[in-house]
This record gives structure tokens, C-alpha cells and sequence, in this order.
């Protein structure tokens, strides 16, 4: 598939673009949409809240300039706090923020696009399957959770050795046992962070701790390929 065909995959809650790079590595053009500038973010971007950039294109809005029809597929990853473990160890603290897995589902159920929602283990995603950096030769384990609205295929997890919130023994590679890193908090090298996930772009610690290897997207965004068509004017005669 040439560059100029490529069909267009929406990325909501972008941040500076791990989802981003491997769905461009899988065939798509991608623009992402963040409520925080991304100065890092690869591709085409557009600073805007997620839910309402989403809310203006299921009504058959133009949004930014861009409509619903021009996306053939979409991905978000929905803030995770609510979920994870470490804001749960944490009393009372998961409930002072937003369930938003709930509505971006809902959106994302009437676009008729192909789609797919990224969190963490323990939130709410329906029938996802889980990715490790295990799977892919990575020396992460960056547990994370996918659903879609097509039948997605995990490879097999292996055991290994530790857990994804480790602290001790899996915060950097110089530390670390086995050589794995822990992206989690401030408590990593970035240098050793960014080799791990297969991240050269991103320039702070921050955006590596928000980000998920590009190594995901890349696996899952072979199997949106196979159900997406390119829009008609996209379709070369």
C-alpha cells in the first residue's frame, strides 16, 4: 500500500504518540487528537479534548477540519487512573477521577468505524485481550488491555519473572534483574526507558511513563488492516 492511500486511523488521547508509531507501522496514517500539546507527536496532531473532538464527529460535525468519514479506524487510550493499581493502593482515590472507558465505548459504538480502546489491567475494557512486552522481545512487561469491536488474537503470555508495578529489582537497566525496566512514575533512566519500549522520539520521562510500546499497536493494527476499506475518494483509479 502506498503512502498516498494509506487509510487514516483517528488516535484519541494521543499523548506524544507510542500507539501513534505503531499504527503507522501497520499500514495507517495517523492523526491524533490530546487536551496537552504533544510537541513530540510524529504525525498530523490536533490539540483538543478527546471525548468532545469524538461527541463532534458522531453528530456529523466537522471537526477541525476533519469528519468522520475520513477515519477508517480509531484508537483511544481513555486516562487510566481511575484503574491502576498504584492510584487504587490509594483510599477513596480512584473515585476522584473520570470513568471514561463508558463513554468513549458508547461514541465509539456509532461511528460504524473499525475500533479499538487501550487501559490497564483492572479497568473495565470487555473481552480484551492482554499484551506484554514479553511477547515482542521487549525488555518491558507493560501489561496492558485491549478491546475492539472486531475479534482480536493475543499471542501466548509466558511466565516471567516479576510484575509489571515492580519496584525493587526492575527500575532500570543498570539495576534491574535480567536487564528489565520498570516504566512507572519518575522511578526509571530515561535513556534505559526508552530502549526498552522501542521509543527514540519522546524527550522526558513523563511522556515515556504515559506511553505503551509501539510494538502493540503495530501487532493490533494488522488486524484493524484486515477489516478496514479505504474511503472512496482515497481509491485510486
Amino acid at each position: 500500500m502506498s503512502e498516498s492511500v494509506r487509510p487514516k486511523l483517528l488516535d484519541l488521547f494521543c499523548g506524544a504518540g507510542g500507539a501513534a508509531m505503531g499504527y503507522h507501522r501497520a499500514g495507517f496514517d495517523v492523526v491524533g487528537v490530546d487536551h496537552v500539546l504533544q510537541p513530540c507527536y510524529p504525525f498530523a496532531f490536533v490539540e483538543a479534548d478527546a471525548l468532545d473532538f469524538l461527541r463532534g464527529l458522531t453528530a456529523g460535525a466537522s471537526v477541525c477540519g476533519y469528519y468522520l468519514q475520513d477515519f477508517a479506524a480509531i484508537h483511544a487510550s481513555p486516562p487510566c487512573q481511575r484503574y491502576s493499581q498504584g492510584t487504587k493502593r490509594w483510599v477513596g482515590r480512584s473515585e476522584t477521577h473520570p470513568d471514561q472507558v463508558a463513554p468513549v465505548r458508547d461514541l465509539l459504538s456509532r461511528t460504524g468505524a473499525t475500533w479499538a480502546i487501550e487501559n490497564v489491567v483492572g479497568s473495565p475494557l470487555v473481552r480484551p485481550i492482554l499484551l506484554c512486552g514479553t511477547m515482542f522481545g521487549l525488555k518491558v512487561f507493560r501489561h496492558r488491555l485491549f478491546e475492539s469491536n472486531i475479534v482480536l488474537l493475543g499471542p501466548a503470555h509466558g511466565k516471567h519473572d516479576g510484575t509489571t508495578g515492580a519496584h525493587r529489582g526492575y527500575s532500570t537497566a543498570t539495576s534491574g534483574r535480567n536487564g528489565f525496566v520498570c516504566v512507572a512514575g519518575h522511578n526509571f533512566e530515561r535513556s534505559a526507558a526508552a530502549l526498552a519500549m522501542g521509543i527514540d522520539w519522546m524527550s522526558s520521562r513523563k511522556e515515556l511513563a504515559q506511553a505503551i510500546p509501539p510494538a502493540y499497536t503495530e501487532f493490533i493494527g494488522r488486524q484493524l488492516m484486515n477489516t478496514v476499506a479505504l474511503p472512496p475518494s482515497e481509491i485510486e483509479p
